[in-house]
């Protein structure tokens, strides 16, 4: 019933839609401002920036999990860190986003790759426990920085 395997080039325009949907879910449907492009380039390209697994069920696309690798100064080795990781309504339930986090788990213990971490949204209680219910540690002494925009343009400078 359940399927997961690799994004292809062609699986561009679906992923495209699901962080649409995601977007949409978390409040924020007009940050999504991703293209087909962006997602060739950067998945898709000779030297890929994320990785994307897609999951099915019965054939009908159902979610996925975009991703890429991190790295850990103090350990001295990578890490997965989950950008994304969505699963249709239709489809909540059937274990699929415990078959994705299992999936990437698996990979990272393969390779010898020590951590493997995400973000949740504070409001997101469904899915922190979600989480949580599956051994993730929540590091809520940890705050996000960002910069972006105007600030991220201050910020360099001038520097090329």
């Amino acid at each position: 019933m359940l399927s997961l395997r690799p994004a292809v080039p062609a699986d561009a325009p679906l992923i495209l839609q699901y962080i649409r949907e995601l977007a949409a879910y978390e409040r924020e449907p007009e940050a999504a401002v991703a293209t087909e492009a962006d997602l060739q380039r950067h998945a898709f390209s000779d030297h890929p920036l994320v990785k994307v697994t897609m999951a099915e069920w019965d054939g009908r696309a159902a979610g996925f999990a975009l991703w890429f690798l991190n790295f850990s100064t103090w350990e001295g080795k990578p890490g997965i860190y989950l950008e994304d990781l969505f699963v249709r309504p239709a489809f909540r339930g059937k274990g699929i986003g415990q078959a994705l986090l299992r999936h990437l788990a698996a990979l990272a213990v393969k390779e010898g790759w020590t951590r493997f971490v995400w973000q949740v949204l504070d409001w997101n209680t469904p899915a922190i426990e979600f989480y949580e219910a599956h051994g993730a540690k929540v590091m809520r002494p940890w705050l996000t920085c960002r910069v972006e925009g105007e600030a991220l343009a201050k910020l360099a400078g001038g520097v090329d």
